[in-house]
């Protein structure tokens, strides 16, 4: 691929395509796709990708048409991503593709759904979505006759590694930190997830404005969005209200991850993409203030909505499904579909198990748990 004239506009500690350390297979380059985009392209086109939009985000998919799934929230976690990305001259596609890929390892009815299989694989090595997101992008998705997997960039790989202590480079050592646009993706995920959390729980009903008013971040967000409307706030409808008043919060909290970053990245004196990956701690995120604030909205939403009777019961009588599920196919192998049962000859039998039900939708393991019964 010749070089992209757009790499002169990024910062000296952007991470450029052209500077990847490459595939676990070689490939021969495209002849006017960056690795990041045949990345990104690979993961949407991806079959996890589209089952994204079966799964739940919070409220059980299929109980409203208006909450959102795992699929919109990936898509608003990639749109914040590239803002940020942009705003610090990093490279926009490798952030996109890293926020794309960053839930395909989520299984069915969300963060309940996760406990559910931990603890069913808790003799057996447990279950984390973001490890099982490296098992979709390397092992499970199968596109290509050559290879198992993507064989996606290193970079992209390390984004989805963002959570380890030590993460491993191709040469054979170890760095603490990974790429400023992995640090900004993982970032973008938390801003997402509750910014939109909140906007689905008031819609709701679970949640009403009247209960957020002691919380600085919702405050000072209601003050903007008045300011920003003209006065017009307060004649709008709950929905209109609600959905600006969120718009502001999500933009002070991605103006105040830009400026504070931008500070780290200068008084560290980062120059280099490798001087980045040796940084002890993290370059990316907010400021103090802002994240004294961000943890009680965080803590208000864990008490009052995520626990809630509503919420909760649902989730248990889907996991109580999701566990019946798993232990009939553990004890009956035979109800596995034809591609994890021809993996049962290299690989333990929970885990193909466990890949295959992480792989369902909300409504396939439904529908599995009615035929079983």
């Amino acid at each position: 691929m010749p070089p992209d004239p757009r790499e002169a506009l990024l910062a000296s500690y952007a991470q450029r395509a052209s500077e990847t350390a490459g595939r676990a297979r070689p490939e021969r380059e495209h002849p006017f796709r960056s690795c990041y985009q045949r990345d990104r392209d690979r993961i949407v086109h991806g079959t996890s990708f589209r089952r994204l939009d079966g799964k739940t985000q919070v409220f059980l998919n299929g109980t409203g048409d208006h909450y959102r799934t795992r699929l919109t929230h990936t898509i608003e976690v990639a749109s914040i991503s590239r803002t940020v990305a942009r705003a610090l001259g990093l490279n926009e596609d490798l952030a996109e593709a890293i926020a794309l890929a960053h839930d395909l390892g989520h299984p069915p009815f969300g963060h309940a759904g996760e406990e559910t299989l931990d603890l069913l694989m808790k003799d057996h090595g447990g279950f984390d979505h973001n490890a099982q997101s490296l098992r979709v992008v390397e092992l499970l998705e199968e596109s290509y006759p050559q290879q198992r997997g993507l064989n996606l960039s290193f970079e992209v790989l390390e984004g989805l590694r963002k959570h380890d202590r030590e993460l491993p480079h191709p040469d054979g050592s170890n760095y603490p930190s990974p790429s400023l646009e992995a640090q900004v993706a993982d970032v973008a995920d938390e801003i997402a997830y509750y910014g939109h959390d909140l906007e689905d729980g008031l819609a709701s009903g679970l949640l009403q404005e009247e209960e957020l008013s002691p919380l600085e971040l919702w405050r000072e967000s209601e003050e903007r969005a008045h300011l920003e409307s003209g006065g017009l706030l307060k004649d709008s409808g709950a929905r209109t209200r609600r959905k600006f008043i969120i718009r502001c919060l999500i933009n002070r909290e991605v103006e105040d991850l830009v400026a504070t970053s931008r500070a780290s990245i200068a008084a560290a004196g980062i120059s280099s993409v490798m001087e980045v990956r040796c940084h002890p701690r993290r370059l990316v995120g907010y400021s103090s203030e802002l994240k004294s604030r961000t943890s009680a909205l965080r803590r208000h939403l864990y008490t009052r909505f995520y626990k809630h009777p509503e919420v909760g019961n649902a989730n248990d009588e889907a996991c109580r499904q999701m566990e019946s599920v798993f232990t009939a196919i553990l004890a009956d192998t035979s109800k596995l579909g034809d591609r994890s049962f021809s993996r049962l000859e290299n690989e333990p039998t929970p885990r193909v198990v466990a890949d295959y039900v992480a792989g369902m939708t909300d409504r396939y393991l439904r529908d599995c748990f009615e035929e079983l019964s």
